[in-house]
């Protein structure tokens, strides 16, 4: 049975939903889709414009607690007509104001939306600025939930337990990383390939030996996409 969302702030929802759609452009909206290849339609918003929107709409409706938080985005996530909805829901969660809610307890929330949206856009932003930081405070419960995600049957955890600590300025787990990466150099999905060399590329910039160390010792083992991926900034 769905969970019953009874908590979310219908006038946040209210305000983004009013406020995408007076910011509209149908001319734009087209072309939006078929760049995302998108089963749900645009409105036609822009990012610079959503981010405005956001600035607007998310100080003006303050929520008061975690679950208000969680449930709000949720029911923007899941009754979403437009594409932009879904962005909004994600920058919600990440709102400098809710810093306090990015803890283990939130997961559940980013896999919904990682698993659900199974696509680049919104798995990306999820994995690398949500999931990725709480693995920073919280390595004792998330570590083992990226070893888990790594064989995972759905490419989009896969592809997120891969590419979570891209940005990582410092202490990046090294072990993590490779335990990441090996059981998944032979899958010919072109998202797992490109999130391989996207994750060594990342790392390169802080140490491009070990990553040419490690290219070399899987040479045999890298798809091309993944190789030239990972040695573009080398």
């Amino acid at each position: 049975m769905p969970e019953l969302l009874e908590r979310a702030d219908t006038a946040l929802l209210d305000a983004v939903r009013r406020g995408l759609a007076d910011r509209a452009d149908p001319t734009k909206a087209p072309a939006m889709q078929a760049y995302m290849k998108s089963a749900m339609p645009y409105r036609g918003v822009p990012s610079p414009v959503q981010k405005a929107l956001a600035r607007e709409v998310f100080p003006a409706h303050p929520l008061p607690d975690f679950e208000t938080w969680r449930q709000t985005a949720l029911a923007l996530w899941r009754d979403a007509t437009y594409r932009e909805e879904r962005y909004l829901a994600i920058a919600l969660t990440g709102l400098r104001a809710y810093a306090a809610h990015q803890t283990p307890a939130s997961l559940p929330l980013y896999e919904e939306l990682i698993v659900t949206g199974a696509w680049w856009d919104y798995v990306d932003e999820v994995a690398i600025r949500r999931i990725g930081p709480i693995l920073r405070s919280h390595p004792d419960v998330v570590r083992p939930l990226m070893l888990a995600w790594r064989t995972d049957g759905d490419l989009w955890r896969r592809r997120s337990a891969i590419i979570c600590q891209v940005g990582r300025k410092d202490g990046m787990d090294l072990d993590l990383l490779t335990a990441c990466l090996e059981p998944n150099l032979a899958d010919r999905e072109f998202f797992i390939r490109k999130a391989i060399g996207w994750a060594l590329r990342d790392y390169a910039w802080r140490d491009p030996e070990w990553v040419r160390a490690w290219v070399a010792a899987h040479d045999g083992q890298l798809s091309g996409l993944s190789r030239r991926e990972a040695l573009k900034n080398i």
